[in-house]
């Protein structure tokens, strides 16, 4: 199936992933559901323990989920470039010290296989050149990776997620994360459960994790922290 889709690619004009009306990898009108947004505050209902303030540039429908999907899943790779952009004004927006390391959260061997590509690592390669091209002063640090096979989470519960991905991540040997401030990035906040486990075993090596950063978050997110 995944052959057939890229062998229309190269036959067929792309149309918007947004929309899939214009010919274009986005259109004007749905870029602006993308970048057009001050990044928001993105707690989930519940908060899971752990979990860094969390960053969203956009909400999770409509065109913006469109086209996260068609980069994640349908190998629309050049939407990296966009993405990466909206991805970077919410780290911008995330970090409270500069000299930051922006780290992503890793895709599953079993996704990555299945891909093709690690759809988060190449948005926040975009991120951070949009970030360094700016003059802001950050770096990206492949510092995770998983540990073992986790279950597909798409319809899990936050209890069954953050059982799901209990001990699953591993800091990369050698990655210098320790005494290190970072920015976690991810494309989408649901729950909170991945950038939670991500948050503690970088903190169990010694990282000082500032925020997390999202391109979406899900709709039913708090706009603030819950007093």
């Amino acid at each position: 199936m995944k052959l057939l889709d890229d062998l229309l690619d190269l036959l067929l004009p792309q149309l918007c992933a947004g929309c899939g009306r214009s010919p274009a990898l986005l259109c004007a009108s749905c870029l602006a559901f993308l970048a057009g947004n001050t990044p928001r505050p993105a707690w989930p209902d519940p908060i899971p323990r752990g979990l860094p303030s969390p960053w969203a540039a956009a909400s999770y429908e409509g065109p913006v989920r469109a086209a996260i999907v068609a980069h994640k899943e349908r190998g629309r790779t050049p939407l990296a470039e966009p993405l990466g952009r909206a991805l970077a004004t919410a780290i911008r927006t995330a970090v409270t010290r500069p000299g930051v390391a922006v780290v992503p959260v890793p895709s599953s061997r079993a996704a990555l296989r299945k891909r093709g590509h690690d759809p988060t690592r190449r948005m926040t390669v975009a991120a951070v050149h949009a970030l360094r091209t700016s003059g802001a002063p950050v770096t990206g640090l492949d510092a995770l990776y998983h540990r073992r096979r986790v279950a597909d989470q798409a319809g899990l519960s936050q209890t069954a997620r953050a059982r799901n991905l209990a001990g699953a991540l591993g800091v990369l040997p050698g990655a210098p994360v320790a005494g290190r401030d970072i920015i976690l990035v991810d494309d989408v906040i649901t729950t909170g459960a991945t950038l939670s486990e991500a948050a503690r075993t970088l903190r169990a090596a010694g990282a000082r994790v500032q925020a997390a950063a999202t391109v979406a978050a899900t709709p039913k997110h708090h706009p603030s922290h819950p007093q």
